[in-house]
């Protein structure tokens, strides 16, 4: 059985960082980490709330203003999502790739940053380090949402538990002394695969949101120290376990989910990780002989290669995937909403 993730952290820094401290500094979205458990559950909320009561002629709260799309890796769903969701905000999508500015060339991230916000209403930023991110974040006096880094993915995490909160989940009103929940406390989750962007910001969020996360990982691949140090900070209890042992991983599994094994940048390292994530494909049989529940769900934030998952699981009945991808568009609309429009004031 899997083994408590947080036995080698110790003093190492947290993913969450300080910024600049005036009176006039935004809020930033750059990981779950920056999110409390009732912000977390208040965006995924808000997600739905717009998903459920789609206007036709929506409130425009950034009617005449413009957000940076400033992308460093190639995208589908979160461009198109991040795109459709500022254009029914009434914001203008400004999308600006590496071959379009200055940046890396003969400009400084940090001079790129402090020019963009001060032309823009905030910075959408999908790049390959977190430390980019970070270095925004420092600079920007806008709002800087992370579109994808590669210590942290929150608005794919917002659009997964809006998934699993429409599946699983149950809205519980607040009264004046208890918040609002999402009703996934106890549901079990298996994560089966490699270690990534996803997997760290969902372990975050299933800590915060009181989900059981079990993962199955070749060995040799670990969570980092960084974000071992951050699931720390945020719960001594309910953290979750680590196997090399895909089975042991999905005993009782309510949802599993994986995602690419060879991310981008790492196409030379196919034939090895291929060699070495020999038995963690998702099948009907391999969940049958882990003892995942009989109802369990399937999902993946793609794209999908199909030695991660077979056709059968990934078309079928228990796939969540086009249902997961779709809701990325309601996710992308609650964080702008609530860090841009609401100036990161949550709840």
């Amino acid at each position: 059985m899997g083994t408590r993730l947080l036995r080698n952290a110790h003093s190492l820094r947290v993913l969450s960082r300080s910024y600049t401290t005036t009176i006039s500094s935004p809020r930033h979205l750059l990981s779950i980490a920056d999110l409390t458990p009732h912000e977390l559950t208040t965006l995924v909320l808000s997600a739905h709330t717009h998903k459920s009561h789609v206007d036709p002629l929506p409130t425009q709260p950034l009617r005449g203003q413009t957000l940076a799309l400033l992308f460093t890796k190639r995208s589908t769903r979160t461009r198109v999502s991040t795109e459709a969701a500022l254009a029914r905000l009434g914001a203008h999508p400004l999308f600006l790739s590496p071959g379009d500015i200055q940046l890396n060339v003969n400009e400084t991230l940090r001079d790129t940053s402090t020019v963009i916000s001060s032309m823009t209403s905030g910075i959408v930023a999908r790049v390959d380090a977190h430390a980019d991110v970070e270095e925004m974040a420092k600079w920007s006096s806008v709002p800087v949402l992370n579109a994808l880094s590669d210590l942290a993915h929150p608005l794919q995490i917002i659009a997964d538990f809006l998934t699993l909160y429409e599946v699983f989940g149950s809205s519980k009103q607040p009264s004046s002394t208890t918040a609002p929940s999402l009703g996934l406390e106890g549901l079990r989750l298996a994560w089966i695969g490699d270690t990534n962007n996803v997997l760290y910001d969902l372990a975050l969020a299933s800590t915060k949101l009181g989900c059981h996360l079990s993962i199955a990982t070749p060995p040799g691949y670990t969570l980092p120290p960084r974000i071992l140090e951050a699931l720390h900070a945020t719960t001594s209890s309910n953290l979750p376990t680590h196997t090399h042992d895909p089975l042991a991983a999905l005993d009782h599994a309510d949802v599993i989910l994986t995602d690419t094994w060879i991310s981008m940048g790492a196409e030379s390292e196919k034939s090895r990780r291929l060699r070495e994530f020999a038995g963690f494909q998702v099948t009907e049989e391999l969940a049958r002989k882990g003892g995942a529940r009989n109802g369990w769900k399937f999902m993946h934030c793609l794209p999908r290669h199909a030695e991660e998952v077979n056709d059968e699981v990934f078309y079928g009945e228990r796939s969540l995937v086009f249902p997961e991808a779709a809701n990325r568009l309601w996710a992308a609309i609650a964080a702008v909403e609530g860090f841009v429009v609401r100036r990161g004031v949550l709840g």
